[in-house]
């Protein structure tokens, strides 16, 4: 039914890669079928002016696409000047997402950075951007405990994202391009690890889809979400 000929509750094969950049305090290359994203996480000592003598630090994230990470050439949003209203977004989600599991008291007054590029793209890269992302952030915080600067990782819980969608008629769970560009209804849930929503973003693409819908393309968000969690896990050896 599906053109990847995977089942409905199916992820994409899903690797990894973390400590990707040498130079990065931390870093994960995510590829989710055929989206690839690299994420990286950079510390500062610094804050932004609001946070300053607050003792809490802060986390934000930047998204950008390659020009050829799709099937035609896109245009820099630096030689344009201006990022489009679509990449700010994403960054925000994705800077909203790790936020919700950190806790800001918890690395003095220091702002990590999380830059998401997305080098090749099939659908799904704000979500696999937020699931890398975790990644590259937990390590950053492990450097500063390694370097004696913080005494243990201060994340509440892990956080991971995955799209769900109506596909002919039925839910499915992680949409590819294919699917994603036909799909009656589209949604992005951003969860914790213990199943609590940070975020749920949905649109129906054609007709309005119901309640039962719903509910069926959360239940088949939680359990992807718990197979990236559990493959976040594995990536970090914790």
């Amino acid at each position: 039914m599906r053109p990847s000929g995977r089942q409905a509750d199916e992820l994409r094969n899903i690797i990894l890669e973390p400590g990707y950049a040498m130079n990065a305090e931390g870093s994960c290359f995510i590829k989710a079928g055929n989206t690839h994203v690299l994420c990286t996480a950079s510390i500062e000592e610094r804050v932004p002016p609001f946070l300053r003598n607050t003792g809490k630090g802060w986390v934000t994230a930047e998204y950008g696409m390659l020009p050829r990470s799709t099937g035609s050439r896109m245009g820099r949003e630096a030689a344009r000047g201006k990022q489009q209203g679509r990449t700010v977004e994403i960054q925000r989600l994705i800077g909203r997402s790790l936020r919700a599991v950190v806790d800001m008291e918890g690395f003095g007054e220091r702002q990590i950075t999380v830059d998401c590029d997305v080098i090749q793209a099939d659908g799904g890269t704000r979500t696999a951007s937020i699931t890398g992302a975790y990644v590259a952030l937990y390590q950053a915080f492990d450097k500063l405990v390694e370097q004696g600067k913080i005494l243990q990782v201060p994340m509440k819980q892990q956080v991971a994202a995955v799209s769900c969608g109506i596909y002919k008629g039925t839910p499915v769970l992680d949409l590819d391009y294919p699917e994603d560009s036909n799909a009656e209804a589209d949604t992005n849930f951003v969860l914790s690890s213990d199943g609590r929503i940070i975020e749920i973003q949905g649109t129906a693409e054609e007709d309005p889809f119901t309640e039962a819908q719903f509910t069926s393309m959360f239940s088949l968000a939680k359990k992807g979400v718990q197979d990236l969690c559990k493959l976040q896990r594995e990536a970090l050896g914790i």
